[in-house]
């Protein structure tokens, strides 16, 4: 179970395959000697003065012979492969898919979130004989990013979750993301893929473009008559689901907690049934999730509960996380915002958008920690700290306590510090 091919000098496994990747600030060719002393068997370098021996393979780029050497496995496998982008919950629909579909299926699905032009060509390579389906996550921050991962994965079927403001430095714009995005569709039109749609998201909806009735789509969501319908029955604050199929209406209670979830669920169910799992495989696959790594988990600490992401904050999951902060059942909620990165000279209009989505949230303490709100802050009814640090001293001196709080922020903004308050 060693993989095959490696890229960091501390994680060799014996036997493998060196490439020598580039950074930002390291060339890899100078690595190849420590892999090789390690246990590498070969080393890809693409720098001819670093050759030795026989062990040192020289090419012209290695980080594109990386990825031609993953088309080529990629093509030797006649197995569904599916490809999933997208804004906000990659990874949560990811692990969902994987949960389900292993009820019935080896399946193999991209680990942590290796999910870029190095990442996929990775995963691609970890695909052993006896896998009978994968599940490949793609990420971008560019035009062109997802044309060029499919054309190495060549999904046979794919889902965008949706599309949002992340990432608008890359993009350009909103228009930006969702051509990115949509690149995954028209792959899969070209090669006539199977595509799951979200029918709730008119975006994704327009951007497929054609006529949702045709074979090769299958919706999912809330719409009446989905391949997949949901609803949520329970949220507090975890989701119990209602989902309807041919066997009569199913019911599930899932470790997810907020109603944005509710997508990737149907989306997960929807898959489920077009690969032929039975309610009973489908639910169990759901129910064994337990999302981990700090994505919205929730934690009881004794004197709140907590709904936590401290790794991932853009105007798009900002919003939903406060629409699911208004949607729970609880007398007594707060939320505790850090500043989102990465936007660009939208930053101060996106951050005071969320400002004005909060100030109208029900809650009893509204906390904006950041340089970005802390330019915008005013007296309406909420406590502004420039830094984490600052905002540590604040709440040590006016505690939150017996409340549902959410506490959300990129993750440069470090707010798992605040948590040992709370």
């Amino acid at each position: 179970g060693h993989p095959v091919v490696c890229t960091d000098t501390r994680k060799i496994t014996p036997g493998c395959i060196f490439f020598a990747l580039k950074g930002e600030s390291f060339d890899g060719n100078a690595f190849a000697q420590t892999a090789l002393e390690r246990g590498a068997s070969f080393a890809v370098i693409d720098n001819a003065a670093f050759k030795e021996n026989e062990q040192y393979i020289v090419v012209g780029n290695v980080l594109q012979t990386l990825q031609e050497l993953a088309r080529y496995h990629r093509e030797q496998l006649s197995i569904p492969v599916i490809g999933i982008t997208g804004t906000n919950g990659k990874t949560t629909t990811k692990e969902l898919l994987r949960s389900v579909l292993s009820q019935k299926f080896n399946t193999y699905a991209t680990s942590g979130n290796l999910n870029n032009h190095i990442g996929v060509p990775l995963t691609l390579l970890a695909i052993r004989e006896d896998i009978e389906l994968a599940i490949i996550e793609m990420g971008a921050n560019h035009l062109k990013e997802i044309e060029l991962l499919c054309s190495i994965a060549r999904p046979t079927h794919g889902l965008i979750t949706n599309v949002g403001k992340a990432h608008l430095e890359g993009f350009g714009s909103f228009e930006g993301v969702k051509k990115a995005k949509g690149e995954l569709y028209d792959f899969l039109k070209e090669t006539g893929g199977t595509v799951f749609i979200n029918l709730d998201n008119e975006n994704l909806v327009k951007m497929y473009g054609e006529d949702p009735g045709t074979p090769n789509v299958i919706g999912y969501g809330s719409v009446e008559g989905s391949y997949a319908e949901g609803r949520i029955v329970e949220n507090n604050p975890f989701l119990t689901v209602d989902w309807i199929s041919g066997e009569g209406v199913q019911r599930v209670k899932t470790n997810l907690t907020g109603t944005y979830n509710l997508e990737n669920i149907t989306a997960a169910v929807a898959v489920g049934l077009h690969f032929r799992l039975n309610a009973e495989e489908i639910n169990k696959g759901l129910n064994l999730y337990i999302p981990g790594n700090n994505r919205s988990q929730i934690i009881q600490t004794g004197r709140n509960t907590l709904i936590c992401d401290f790794y991932n904050a853009n105007p798009s999951s900002m919003a939903v996380a406060l629409d699911n902060l208004a949607a729970i059942s609880s007398d007594k909620k707060a939320m505790i915002l850090g500043d989102m990165f990465e936007l660009g000279s939208d930053a101060a209009q996106e951050h005071r958008a969320v400002m004005e989505k909060a100030m109208a949230t029900e809650a009893v303490e509204r906390i904006f920690v950041g340089e970005e709100f802390y330019r915008l802050q005013d007296t309406r009814g909420a406590r502004f700290y420039r830094t984490t640090e600052d905002a540590f001293e604040g709440i040590k001196r006016l505690p939150v306590r017996d409340a549902v709080i959410l506490v959300k922020g990129s993750r440069g903004m470090r707010l798992e510090n605040l948590t040992g308050l709370l």
